[in-house]
């Protein structure tokens, strides 16, 4: 009986170790500001599955129907009435005020690209109307001036450029084409980042090493791109760490997958080696120093 009584209370006692240390780890991830949620509203938990990845960049696609933006990919998916405000707008803004339990980490600058599918300046005049619900933690452009904010709204998708140029006061910004880039000397009251379907530019998969004259077409974009200070993306770039490997190594900005986990995985491996490579060349130097 005794015996009995020892190993269910060692069982007990294992579980509660690695709960605790699963959740000592959660709390410990550091965020990924070059991760992004494409998609983001298609995970279970819409925002909170990101950010507790650590994501600092995450996207929803929005439509207007009945002067309500809702969120949804397609059509069909109206039916469940999840609106911009209800799944990322009002959780974020509790959060920074302290009403939001649910976000356990101090995450910021965070992006969220708003891939308008509907009328672009229909949508975004009503998006316009709700954003100044949440002037206070949103980034902004007032007569000339950019204001950083713990959320930054990049609009892609159907892109009402030419309200967004005429207006003195705004709380959104525009993702470019990265195609048009190198032409385009708009400062970053416009734009903040410049993407392009992978396809576009490459046709690498991540078998066997990039091609240089692909590598070297990517690096062309992107340096062109941070010429002025947008941020790079390319969006439905396959799913592998090869592949986000080159595009780090190309100084890509984002790295787009719908694949959370793994991505998280990836950056922490990368650090380690990055850790553990950093240690090494310390070891080395003290070895030729005599130390």
């Amino acid at each position: 009986m005794q015996a009995a009584f020892c190993h269910k209370h060692l069982k007990f006692i294992f579980f509660v170790i690695i709960t605790l240390s699963a959740a000592c780890a959660q709390a410990q991830r550091s965020p990924l500001p070059r991760a992004f949620a494409h998609n983001d509203y298609w995970h279970s938990r819409p925002l909170y599955d990101a950010l507790d990845h650590g994501f600092l960049n995450v996207e929803a696609d929005i439509y207007l129907r009945d002067d309500e933006l809702l969120v949804a990919h397609l059509l069909p998916a109206f039916r469940k009435k999840r609106t911009l405000e209800q799944l990322y707008l009002k959780p974020l803004l509790d959060y920074y005020d302290g009403r939001n339990s649910e976000i356990k980490y101090p995450l910021y600058p965070i992006t969220l690209m708003i891939d308008i599918k509907s009328d672009a300046e229909k949508t975004y005049a009503k998006l316009a109307e709700i954003l100044k619900n949440y002037k206070s933690i949103l980034s902004s452009y007032d007569n000339g001036e950019v204001r950083q904010g713990k959320v930054t709204i990049v609009l892609t998708g159907n892109k009402p450029y030419q309200v967004i140029r005429e207006q003195s006061l705004r709380y959104a910004f525009i993702d470019e084409d990265l195609m048009q880039v190198r032409t385009d000397t708009t400062s970053n009251a416009v734009y903040q980042t410049a993407s392009c379907k992978y396809s576009h530019l490459l046709n690498w998969t991540g078998k066997g090493p990039m091609p240089e004259s692909q590598r070297q077409l990517l690096i062309s974009y992107v340096t062109a791109a941070h010429q002025y200070k947008k941020r790079v993306r390319l969006w439905a770039s396959p799913e592998n760490k090869e592949v986000w490997r080159a595009l780090l190594d190309c100084d890509v900005d984002l790295i787009n997958t719908d694949k959370l986990a793994e991505l998280r995985d990836f950056f922490e491996n990368k650090r380690q080696e990055e850790e553990h490579t950093a240690e090494q060349v310390r070891y080395a130097n003290a070895r030729l120093n005599g130390k």
